[in-house]
């Protein structure tokens, strides 16, 4: 499980640069709760909050991938794309609230490994798991 533990200590270490951000905006605006209305804590919390969303179940796949013996550069690749996902749509939140690259790129990127990782599982039950 090498592989799965370096991607879920990344996302870890990402988790704890967009928590710190959240707790500094929050200092800054002297919010204790909520986002007391103001923009960029918003942000910042959505920025964290989503990063939590999305990395559980891709690093949940990935593990279950390495699991099944997956050829290596698949599992870089997915990991690779969930963890470059996360970030950048972390960036393209921090940057606007509108649609941006960052979000846009970062979305698809991380779809695209939570969607690969699945569709692998399943086409590996169905060549290996139905015997």
């Amino acid at each position: 499980m090498r592989i799965t533990s370096l991607y879920a200590a990344l996302g870890a270490l990402l988790l704890i640069v967009l928590s710190v951000r959240v707790m500094l905006q929050r200092r800054h605006a002297r919010v204790g709760i909520h986002d007391g209305g103001d923009h960029v804590l918003a942000k910042r919390i959505r920025a964290h909050a989503n990063a939590t969303e999305y990395l559980p179940i891709g690093l949940l796949l990935l593990l279950l991938l390495e699991a099944n013996q997956t050829q290596v550069w698949l599992l870089h690749l997915v990991g690779l794309c969930l963890i470059v996902g996360r970030i950048l749509h972390a960036w393209g939140l921090s940057r606007s609230s509108a649609i941006s690259f960052g979000r846009a790129a970062g979305i698809v990127l991380t779809l695209l490994s939570i969607v690969l990782a699945a569709v692998l599982l399943i086409w590996q039950y169905l060549l290996f798991g139905l015997r």
